[in-house]
């Protein structure tokens, strides 16, 4: 049976790699970002809906929802990658920086999650994958980021309880904390200094987050798992 997939974010960096490997395996997929019809990295496909949308609106959620539903007759498997990162001081975080990161981050979590929960229930069966950061189980003296590991790490504790919540019900939640990743978002990046964020000694592949999604989403009795991406960042000092 074809598996229906809505990944947000989904038009460069690891939802971009992560669309279109969930299209190679045979899913279909709805790709929500906000400019996504605006930019060419996704090829038309007969099982590819392009949609745009802002995650922190929850009607742009719902209707991406819909979209699967009326497009693919179902929805299988949400990710939830969009999101945006800042890193600075504590102090210096301004107002505009922190309604940018709720809204995105939390309020896009919130939005899509209830959306596709409300699809999923009917129907005994769905998993949601959100992309979290290993930070928030390790954080970095050169990467002070207390903003978005306070959103972060909260959706790592909302996972465990949606699990618990929705695991009679046929769903899984899982979250992905993924290290430094080879993405548009640390493009400006020295890549020598953020290799030293990992005892790996390099950043990870857009691929490695896919091949994580594609493992959870096969482990059918794994729920309320956070599975760190991060070359073993998050297990201590190095």
């Amino acid at each position: 049976m074809q598996r229906v997939a809505l990944v947000t974010g989904a038009t460069s960096g690891i939802g971009l790699d992560l669309t279109r490997t969930l299209l190679r395996r045979g899913y279909a997929v709805v790709a929500l970002s906000r400019r996504a019809t605006a930019r060419a990295s996704l090829p038309a496909h007969e099982r590819l809906v392009v949609q745009d949308g802002d995650v922190a609106d929850p009607a742009a959620a719902a209707r991406a929802v819909e979209t699967a539903l009326a497009r693919f007759d179902g929805l299988d498997l949400v990710v939830n990658n969009a999101g945006i990162f800042l890193a600075k001081p504590f102090v210096d975080y301004t107002p505009e920086d922190l309604a940018a990161l709720v809204a995105t981050n939390l309020h896009g979590f919130v939005h899509v999650t209830q959306a596709a929960l409300r699809a999923m229930l009917p129907r005994g069966r769905g998993h949601i994958v959100n992309i979290g950061t290993s930070l928030a189980a390790q954080p970095i003296a050169g990467v002070p980021s207390a903003l978005p590991i306070l959103i972060k790490g909260g959706i790592e504790a909302a996972t465990r309880s949606l699990a618990i919540e929705h695991a009679a019900l046929g769903i899984r939640v899982n979250t992905i904390a993924a290290g430094i990743i080879d993405t548009p978002m640390h493009a400006q990046g020295d890549p020598r200094a953020l290799a030293q964020l990992s005892p790996a000694g390099r950043i990870g592949r857009p691929d490695e987050i896919s091949a994580a999604v594609l493992y959870l989403d096969a482990a059918e009795f794994v729920s309320g798992e956070v599975l760190h991406v991060d070359g073993g960042a998050h297990a201590g000092r190095w």
